[in-house]
């Protein structure tokens, strides 16, 4: 098994972990374990992979997420991946969307844990990096006592490198993708099992965790943490994770210099035709709570979506706020 820290890291997330996303968040943090948005195996094999793959290297380490269920095309997916520079290669077998669905891959998977192994066997064969699985506690009417730890050793028996548990069933039946992410009860202790199970295998915990001092508590039974929802739309709680995490200093001050530090890649950007929205809508939440907070989103919005619009944009949004730390809001 390979040594790697998992201590800390952000969940893919389709539409929002993107290239430029992934920059913004290496910012807020230097330890931070970063994510793609999940890929299709089909996608990268038949795909256009320079813009498919194609990252900045400031985001190392980064890993990417695979969806797709024919174990030869996941290893071919997974050596092009790790031929562009990833860090990682993750199996998608949580996500509950009807699209996923139907092209067989995701957390249906859940129900063939055999092909499962089969895939995550071909890929760690076709690759030297590490190998990871990111699943459900079960799915539908499966027992998640059963379900979890039958999914789990198989996939570290056939050389997976770790565990990334969403602690919620995912009800394939009945339920739509966003209520998936709410409604099925969090059971974090069934995760916390399954590392007292398995305690030689890296088991990372993800699912409805707020805060980076929620964060704290959860490392005292496993391995790491995943955030995902309150990284991306609070990402100014990624500032604290490198001390409160590590015990390192973060490698920006401020959101303000987070933010200013961006300039350089986004210039870089809209120079080869990257429309200024495309970067900037992931700064919506990064000063919630601070005054003049509504001001900077609003003319991001107004101003940033405008063809031509460039860095000023940014500038002038930056310049209405206060630079100070926001307050988080109680759930």
């Amino acid at each position: 098994m390979k040594s790697q820290d998992y201590r800390f890291s952000v969940a893919p997330m389709m539409d929002w972990t993107d290239r430029h996303c992934r920059v913004f968040h290496r910012l807020l943090s230097a330890r931070a374990r970063l994510y793609t948005e999940m890929l299709t195996s089909a996608a990268i094999v038949h795909g256009d992979r320079a813009r498919l793959l194609g990252f900045d290297r400031s985001e190392h380490p980064v890993a990417l997420q695979l969806g797709g269920a024919d174990p030869r095309e996941l290893a071919v997916a997974a050596k092009i991946g790790e031929d562009f520079g990833y860090d990682e290669i993750n199996l998608n077998v949580g996500c509950p969307s009807d699209r996923v669905k139907e092209g067989r891959f995701g957390a249906c998977l859940m129900a063939e844990p055999a092909l499962v192994v089969s895939g995550v066997e071909a890929m760690t064969r076709a690759v030297e990096i590490p190998v990871t699985v990111k699943c459900r506690i079960g799915i539908d009417d499966q027992d998640p006592e059963v379900a979890l730890d039958v999914l789990a050793r198989g996939v570290v028996e056939a050389g997976a490198d770790a565990v990334i548990v969403h602690a919620r069933k995912a009800w394939l039946q009945g339920l739509s993708p966003k209520e998936n992410r709410d409604i099925p009860p969090l059971d974090y202790d069934r995760v916390y099992r399954l590392k007292a199970a398995m305690p030689d295998v890296p088991v990372i915990i993800n699912g409805g965790i707020g805060s980076i001092a929620e964060a704290k508590a959860h490392l005292a039974h496993v391995d790491g943490v995943m955030l995902g929802r309150a990284a991306y739309q609070e990402p100014w709680r990624l500032l604290e994770v490198d001390s409160e995490l590590f015990g390192e200093a973060a490698p920006q001050a401020t959101m303000k210099d987070a933010l200013e530090a961006m300039f350089p890649y986004i210039d870089a950007a809209l120079a080869r035709g990257t429309r200024l929205h495309a970067i900037t809508r992931h700064f919506v939440g990064a000063y919630h709570g601070v005054p003049g907070a509504r001001h900077f989103r609003r003319h991001l919005a107004e101003h940033g979506t405008r063809p031509g619009a460039g860095i000023e944009v940014l500038r002038d949004a930056i310049a209405l706020v206060e630079d100070r730390k926001p307050v988080a809001v109680a759930a």
